[in-house]
């Protein structure tokens, strides 16, 4: 049986200040707060332990981008565009991810909790060896995604597409991926256990293990 969560939504003031994202540049430690950026693209930047608190993202694109060690606490990212970015070894809590492009996006040896990535396109993003609490993927594309070696803790896949998703070493005990779309998964049958599947799916592991399966 699944365990039921709710996640914690951002925590965002209704009074933001209209900001821009160069702000970051002037400040002798780069930090966002209490700010709205939309409409804001740039690309290739790179900036360190970037501290973003109470700030809401619209119709922004940050592609290719290092953000490596950021921390985020409180944020919205709202039909934006961050493929091919670094947020790894950063700490990421309280944000919501609605309607973006992250594609190959570098999650690895984050702290993700009360996450949701809403009607995302995340193919080929890694996670890896990545630590997700409370978080929630939901209608969204993540083909080939890579959650190597990670540690689950309340997660939901819904609706997904996890077609090719790379769960190597990671123990999906009570992960719910019934919903979900795929053809092939890259797990293995020991890290399987406990897993919440549907019957179909059933079906389909059990072709994988060499079982013949009267249908």
């Amino acid at each position: 049986m699944t365990t039921k969560f709710k996640i914690e939504l951002p925590l965002i003031p209704n009074d933001l200040v209209k900001g821009t994202f160069e702000d970051v540049f002037y400040d002798e430690e780069p930090y966002l707060s209490n700010q709205l950026i939309s409409n804001t693209s740039r690309e290739n930047d790179s900036i360190e332990r970037l501290i973003l608190s109470k700030v809401m993202f619209q119709k922004v694109s940050l592609i290719n981008s290092n953000f490596n060690k950021i921390d985020m606490t409180d944020v919205i990212f709202e039909n934006c565009d961050l493929s091919n970015s670094k947020f790894n070894e950063g700490i990421i809590h309280r944000v919501t991810f609605k309607n973006c492009k992250l594609v190959g996006v570098d999650f690895s040896e984050a702290n993700l909790g009360n996450v949701s990535f809403e009607d995302c396109v995340m193919n080929l993003c890694n996670f890896g060896e990545t630590r997700l609490k409370q978080v929630c993927f939901e209608q969204s594309s993540l083909r080939s995604t890579s959650y190597y070696d990670c540690q689950f803790k309340k997660m939901k896949f819904e609706k997904c597409n996890i077609d090719e998703v790379d769960f190597s070493d990671t123990p999906l005990n009570n992960v719910d991926i019934s919903t979900c779309t795929f053809e092939r998964l890259n797990v293995t049958l020991k890290n399987l256990s406990g897993c919440v599947i549907s019957s179909e799916q059933a079906i389909g592991f059990a072709e994988l293990l060499g079982l013949k399966v009267k249908r």
